[in-house]
């Protein structure tokens, strides 16, 4: 063996005594020890059991370090035979030193030492490929410790940011709707007042900063107060007090909003409004109708007597520069969502509604073929009804108030009817002011319409539950023939249907009537955990909760026997169950987290998520959605998190910037990699107004 030496090989004295090539390998060591010698020369006749011990050491360098010894190596071994092949020529001069006189130099002499220096360049990288690129290319493999099957999991570090803290927004946006904007109304057109839809906001202009309260803003008054009056300064509009005021819609009084319950149609009161039409639909009064959509709501006061009789009611109706209906109605702690019938379907499943209601909502149900009444015929349930009230209902009797003549009201009517029997409604009561309209219990008028028919039914091409920028489309959508009780009548009445596994249950993925107990019983079991945590839950110091990402509704039904209304949020981008939670009696909408909610700010006193990051921290921007969560929740607010750990930091850090105080609890379950953030945002005032 030769001595050690240094890298890059030995000297030419020692080459040239051994008589052989020399090269490079690595130490024969299991460990090396500071400061000793990676390499060393030997003779070209190396045993191969030093093979293996120099892949183990391989496996105990890093990735940078390897490839720099592969450098090094290649480096070397060039400089050695380029030492030999001159050696390998120095020796061929010396023999053919002197040429005898007259003899020619053979000219294929430079031909060996060539061959021999091609033959070692050959043979040297055979020998390093066979160390390392055999077995399965360890060198350039990541660091890793032989497999080990075990039951405990790998802990990955918890996500961290650095602190930051965001600005607020100018007291322009007190209530800023990014996505249903006025400020940028003018770039869309006017057909079918598509301008007033959904139109977000590109990423270059989402807004960083915290929407502020009015000035004076109080902590809203608390249910079921709040459905009768509110602070003026929370909704500082006067526009419908002046309007409105001789149709008793509200009136301000000092310091506050009153609601006497009236309306266009009902100048008497909503109450004998609402009594009048249980006359003629005895279902809502032993718990057949239970879910109910408002279009056109104004100030929602249908929906606010509603809830007395035990139905849960969607009040609709889109932003305006103005009159902000949807905002006193979430001032009153009444469930309501900006929206409008325009060019695409509203943000709810087919057959989902018990009665849909229409108070001189001024929405032109015959124009562009009757696409209007076709979207509320998708989202109605089988044997569900529609009211209506207002032109051209009682038309003989009311004409004059309505800037028309009465051969226009019967004509309007009369196509009004036509369109409905098209549909496959009927008509099923009429009083005074209301008619009240029935669609098809099952499939058997559907099963006669022709292919001339008009309007047509819908061919498969497009899921009739697909709700999310999904254009209305002139056709009527049939309920699905395998679904036996999805109809009105044969769905179980209220309460009972809350906890009943549905038959859409069976069109989710692994969806079955076990799984939708499990679930039940897993949110009782939680929300009792949350309100050790969060004595608040269950008290009057909460209205309106939002549940941010559900499945089946099973949060909004642990709090069912709470003073609380609960929005259930379907993501557009995941399991579509919203039918599920419409079929137990519960409300609810799809939505894109991307993307900010239809509603006014300060609207939510309890937003509440069970692994919403995890689902879609790969599409959505964490602190947009923490920002736009800020946005809707009221000051004073409270925030339910159950989430992965790995999220839980990032989290505080950015609720911390927000302004909020946050704690952080076990799940209750105790499990390692989930955790329980419970935060409450504070109640601060722009600077201008502190001023």
């Amino acid at each position: 063996m030769a001595p050690k030496g240094a890298v890059g090989g030995a000297s030419a004295k020692a080459g040239a005594a051994e008589g052989s090539a020399t090269r490079l390998f690595f130490s024969t060591r299991d460990e090396l020890a500071p400061g000793a010698t990676l390499f060393r020369v030997t003779n070209w006749r190396t045993s191969s059991s030093e093979i293996p011990r120099g892949r183990r050491i391989l496996t105990k360098l890093n990735n940078k370090t390897r490839v720099m010894l592969l450098f090094i190596m290649v480096m070397g071994l060039a400089g050695k035979v380029q030492l030999f092949t001159w050696l390998l020529i120095s020796e061929y001069k010396m023999k053919n030193k002197d040429p005898e006189p007259g003899t020619r130099p053979d000219k294929s002499s430079g031909i060996v030492p060539m061959t021999l220096m091609f033959i070692v360049l050959c043979g040297s990288s055979f020998y390093l490929g066979g160390i390392f690129f055999s077995e399965k290319l360890i060198f350039f493999k990541k660091d890793q410790t032989p497999m080990i099957w075990s039951c405990k999991e790998t802990v990955v570090a918890p996500l961290q940011i650095k602190s930051l803290a965001f600005p607020e927004c100018s007291s322009d946006y007190q209530d800023y709707t990014p996505c249903t904007d006025p400020k940028r109304w003018r770039k869309y057109g006017n057909y079918r007042l598509s301008f007033m839809e959904r139109h977000c906001p590109p990423m270059a202009e989402k807004k960083e900063c915290l929407v502020p309260p009015p000035d004076r803003y109080k902590p809203p008054i608390r249910w079921p107060k709040s459905r009768d009056e509110c602070w003026y300064r929370n909704v500082p509009y006067v526009w419908i007090n002046n309007q409105k005021s001789n149709q008793h819609w509200l009136r301000k009084e000092g310091e506050k909003f009153y609601f006497p319950g009236g309306g266009t149609m009902f100048p008497n009161g909503v109450g004998a409004y609402v009594d009048l039409m249980q006359k003629l639909i005895p279902g809502m009064r032993d718990g057949t109708v239970r879910t109910a959509i408002d279009t056109g709501c104004g100030v929602a006061s249908w929906g606010g007597d509603l809830l007395d009789r035990g139905i849960l009611t969607v009040s609709l109706a889109p932003r305006d520069n103005h009159e902000a209906q949807v905002q006193f109605a979430l001032e009153r702690g009444i469930p309501a969502i900006l929206g409008i019938i325009s060019t695409q379907r509203l943000p709810f499943p087919s057959n989902s509604f018990d009665m849909a209601h229409c108070s001189r909502c001024l929405i032109p149900w015959t124009e562009f073929g009757g696409i209007y009444l076709l979207e509320i015929h998708r989202i109605l349930r089988p044997g569900g009804f529609w009211v209506l009230s207002g032109p051209p209902i009682n038309y003989e009797n009311r004409w004059r108030g309505w800037n028309t003549t009465v051969q226009e009201q019967k004509a309007d009517f009369d196509k009004l009817k036509k369109l409905l029997v098209s549909m496959c409604f009927k008509l099923y009561n009429k009083k005074d002011d209301i008619a009240v309209w029935q669609k098809s219990p099952d499939n058997s008028c559907y099963n006669q319409l022709t292919p001339a028919s008009y309007p047509p039914k819908c061919d498969d091409s497009m899921d009739p539950d697909s709700a999310w920028y999904v254009p209305l489309r002139p056709c009527i959508a049939t309920p699905n023939p395998n679904f036996k009780k999805l109809g009105l009548q044969s769905t179980p009445k209220w309460p009972s249907r809350l906890h009943i596994a549905p038959e859409r249950v069976s069109m989710l993925r692994s969806g079955n009537s076990g799984g939708f107990k499990h679930d039940d019983s897993k949110w009782k079991m939680r929300v009792k955990h949350y309100k050790t945590f969060l004595p608040a839950l269950g008290s009057d110091k909460i209205r309106n909760v939002m549940d941010m990402n559900t499945l089946y509704g099973g949060f909004a039904a642990a709090l069912i026997n709470s003073s609380v209304w609960v929005m259930n949020v379907v993501s557009s981008y995941g399991v579509n169950s919203l039918g599920v939670v419409y079929d137990r009696g519960l409300i609810g909408t799809y939505h894109d987290w991307c993307e900010a909610f239809s509603t006014y700010p300060r609207t939510y006193d309890l937003l509440h998520l069970d692994g919403l990051f995890t689902a879609e921290s790969h599409r959505c921007l964490m602190k947009y959605v923490l920002l736009e969560m800020d946005r809707i929740l009221r000051p004073n607010g409270y925030v339910i998190i159950h989430e992965n750990n790995y999220f839980i930091d990032t989290i505080t850090t950015i609720a911390k910037g927000m302004r909020w105080n946050c704690q952080k609890h076990d799940t209750e379950y105790d499990v390692k990699k989930e955790k329980l953030l419970i935060c409450q945002k504070k109640l601060w005032y722009a600077k201008h107004s502190q001023q």
